[in-house]
């Protein structure tokens, strides 16, 4: 852990997450090199198709990687991001894993893998982050 000494604290600073919270996100591990969050699959998360909605999947890609850039000595901001989906989930739960493939000084670059609960692949995020000043960053 960095910033938050334990994962109930970082669950806690995201709670303020209300979009991703409110939509069933939750964050289920985070260390220095990766984060997991997941979300059980609802009616509310389905298109018209009856698929799962691709908000629904970035939301999580993006919190998933939210998580892991700010459990660091500066806020981290998303300056560009990009998803790739893959495949319609075919279980009941989606799971982002989100890792640094680049951690410099003032940006980032973390790709998040989405996969639902069978292991089927559903989506790619790859996301550059970059770091804001410390100065007011109250956890």
């Amino acid at each position: 852990m960095g910033n938050f000494k334990t994962i109930d604290d970082a669950r806690e600073y995201f709670s303020r997450d209300r979009f991703a919270t409110e939509n069933g996100i939750s964050l289920d591990e985070l260390d220095a090199e990766r984060s997991v969050a997941s979300m059980t699959i609802c009616e509310r998360h389905r298109n018209a198709f009856g698929g799962v909605m691709g908000g629904a999947i970035f939301t999580l890609a993006d919190f998933a990687f939210a998580a892991l850039t700010n459990d660091r000595e500066r806020l981290t901001v998303a300056q560009q991001t990009s998803v790739n989906y893959l495949s319609p989930a075919k279980g009941g739960r989606l799971i982002a894993t989100a890792r640094y493939k680049k951690d410099g000084r003032n940006s980032c670059v973390v790709n998040v893998d989405v996969a639902d609960d069978t292991g089927r692949a559903i989506a790619q995020f790859v996301g550059t982050g970059f770091k804001l000043d410390a100065k007011g960053a109250d956890r």
